[in-house]
């Protein structure tokens, strides 16, 4: 079994790395995975390589749960790839570097997906493992780690452009209503588990949950006398706002069935800045 781990391990490495996005926290999945294997034994089991990687992608994902935990409890949001609307499409760099490897941009993309997203994107793009294969891993049918695939494909690449007009006329008519329309056209366009992060830079993530309390914290948040623009954040349509003609924070929206599912403030005006300021540059 040790022989087996060991004729595998370069490649298991590489899957970790992908997943995590860490090369010691890929060595640590390794040695948890390792441990798991010889409890259980390798007895019945046809394709070792398929197996290793299963054990691995878990191990994997149990460590990207927990780090999503850490996260949310440590008080702020990570740091968002900024995209103005009309550079977003994708163009023959961009695939190229989706097909080469995992940059450190991609890397941040990745930690705005889902830990059943980012799984199902790395097993299948990145490596080419069947869906069978990625719905045991993630306890699912194939069709749904399709669909996590997919959706987390479309993150990656910078949004999907067949719903993308729609997207963005949902977030324009939440930022109308924001200002100044009727609660209950703001109501409307949440979905019944909206959760709305803000990020001021104290060190303490704000938290909402439920239409009618985020409905209550955009309004107060949203509000500016200046327009914002529309850009795209981590791929999802997002705005940046101005006062005074600087950039002081974005909104990045998060839609599912056609409403706002989830709302990131990130509202520290020197990060902010230094964010589009890296992009706009770039």
């Amino acid at each position: 079994m040790n022989e087996l781990f060991e004729q595998h391990r370069q490649q298991l490495h590489a899957v970790a790395f992908r997943i995590l996005g860490s090369r010691s926290e890929a060595d640590d999945a390794l040695q948890e995975a390792w441990l798991r294997v010889s409890r259980s034994g390798m007895d019945g089991v046809e394709n070792s390589a398929a197996w290793l990687t299963t054990v691995v992608s878990r191990v994997c994902l149990t460590m990207l749960d927990s780090r999503k935990r850490r996260r949310e409890e440590d008080g702020h949001l990570p740091d968002m790839i900024v995209t103005r609307v009309d550079e977003a499409a994708p163009d023959p760099e961009r695939e190229a570097l989706l097909a080469d490897a995992v940059g450190s941009a991609l890397t941040i993309v990745l930690d705005t997906l889902s830990p059943a997203e980012r799984i199902a994107f790395v097993l299948h793009d990145l490596f080419g493992l069947p869906f069978d294969d990625i719905a045991r891993v993630l306890d699912r049918s194939p069709d749904a780690a399709r669909q996590l695939a997919s959706r987390a494909r479309r993150r990656v690449r910078g949004g999907d452009p067949e719903t993308a007009g729609a997207d963005r006329a949902v977030v324009n008519a939440f930022l109308a209503a924001a200002r100044g329309g009727s609660l209950e056209d703001l109501l409307a366009l949440l979905d019944p588990e909206i959760v709305l992060r803000a990020d001021f830079g104290t060190g303490v993530l704000h938290v909402r949950s439920g239409p009618e309390s985020v409905a209550a914290g955009a309004r107060a948040i949203g509000p500016t006398r200046a327009l914002p623009e529309p850009i795209l954040a981590d791929g999802l349509p997002a705005v940046l706002v101005y006062a005074d003609g600087a950039p002081e924070r974005i909104m990045r929206f998060t839609l599912r069935a056609g409403r706002i599912a989830a709302i990131d403030v990130l509202a520290e005006p020197s990060r902010v800045a230094r964010l589009v300021g890296q992009a706009w540059s770039g």
